[in-house]
């Protein structure tokens, strides 16, 4: 635990990595595994996985605003967010893996850009 306090943009990428696991699978999984089942079946479900997501989410955000900006939190958040979305859309929901997600990361490498230049 030292370590994550001597390095807390180090902390808020793991904790922000895992954090977008549980909440991709908050937000989708349901529609694979739940999709026979009644929606506010799916909601509890997703809202217990969702409760692991901000056990994450939370610290990380706190270590990340150490030294990133407000700002900078969210564009890496969606960054990573696109990052872990991807590979469960296309691994785990059997998605086709589009050229979008491509033209999609590009506007966030703009983004990124926008966020971190120095003013």
């Amino acid at each position: 635990m030292e370590l994550f306090a001597q390095r807390p943009a180090l902390t808020f990428i793991l904790l922000l990595v895992c954090s977008n696991v549980f909440m991709t699978f908050a937000w989708y999984a349901h529609l694979k595994e739940l999709a026979a089942r009644p929606w506010y079946i799916a909601a509890v479900v997703s809202w217990g996985i969702a409760l692991f997501e901000y056990l994450l989410q939370v610290p990380a955000n706190r270590a990340g605003y150490t030294v990133f900006s407000l700002g900078q939190l969210k564009v890496m958040q969606e960054v990573i967010t696109l990052a872990i979305f991807v590979p469960f859309a296309v691994f785990y929901m059997k998605e086709p893996l589009k050229l979008d997600y491509l033209w999609a990361g590009l506007c966030l490498v703009g983004a990124v850009y926008f966020m971190f230049r120095s003013n």
